[in-house]
């Protein structure tokens, strides 16, 4: 594993010792046994195969179709370089994430991430293996990567991965800032800058009535700036009384985790 990998995982084992004792880690809200089935599942078939394999795809694409390009941005100013990860990456995963809100076929890629009742550290990578594998972002990392991204790809993923730990943890540290008065103008950038709990928590909330649900929006991962460029933003400081996915047809673990290969009945009338 490389360094930055490292960091990641350390991290992320670290916010689920912090639910452990701060949270119901091992017993949320309505969770089913196939739940733990698909949790533990996806964390190894994205962190360990899609994402990987998505990646050094588009690096060995890139030297075969266009060798000129390799350390093409090496001398581009640090700057530059996370201006392009950011468009290339974030917006771009920003925009994946609502298509697949937006057409029905591929939402069956992306609903394991909302078909359960709660969230946590345990739901980050909870999301089909083609959800990733398709993934435009990774393609593009991957690119980039090849073109002289380096370090600073390797930077700008572990600030990225934090932002997006803290935005499903259970822990819900954005909570307690809110009530400091002095901190009202800095949570006011902050949420406005970066997907935090508040505001994706209401992107998981389950049902249109509740006025801190905003299910087709708050699609932003790393930046929040995409939602309120695109006009799919809704803050409101608070969270959603329930989580998960009105209507939502029950299904088996191996659909979730490996749809189209496999297939369930009633997928036909999923809800989106």
């Amino acid at each position: 594993m490389e360094i930055y990998q490292i960091v990641i995982l350390s991290i992320f084992l670290s916010l689920v010792l912090a639910e452990i004792l701060f949270t119901n880690f091992f017993n949320k809200n309505g969770q089913r046994t196939k739940d733990g089935v698909v949790e533990f599942f996806s964390f190894f078939q994205v962190l360990f195969f899609a994402q990987p394999l998505a990646f050094a795809l588009a690096y060995g694409l890139t030297d075969i179709f266009a060798p000129s390009t390799k350390g093409l941005i090496s001398e581009w100013s640090v700057f530059a370089i996370i201006g392009l990860l950011l468009i290339f990456d974030d917006l771009a995963q920003y925009l994946w994430h609502r298509l697949c809100h937006s057409v029905p076929i591929l939402y069956n890629l992306h609903r394991p991430h909302h078909d359960p009742e709660y969230l946590s550290i345990r739901v980050v990578y909870r999301n089909g293996l083609f959800y990733y594998l398709l993934m435009p972002g990774l393609w593009f990392a991957g690119i980039l990567f090849y073109m002289g991204s380096g370090a600073i790809y390797f930077f700008y993923i572990v600030i990225k991965q934090v932002v997006i730990f803290g935005a499903h943890t259970d822990l819900r540290w954005d909570k307690k800032l809110y009530k400091i008065k002095w901190m009202h103008p800095i949570m006011w950038v902050l949420e406005r800058t970066i997907s935090t709990p508040s505001t994706h928590w209401a992107h998981h909330g389950k049902h249109a009535s509740d006025e801190n649900t905003h299910y087709k929006g708050n699609y932003g991962n790393l930046l929040f700036i995409w939602d309120m460029i695109f006009g799919t933003a809704k803050i409101t400081r608070k969270y959603p009384k329930e989580i998960g996915v009105e209507n939502l047809f029950d299904a088996p673990a191996t659909y979730q985790l490996l749809w189209p290969i496999f297939k369930a009945p009633g997928s036909n009338k999923q809800s989106d």
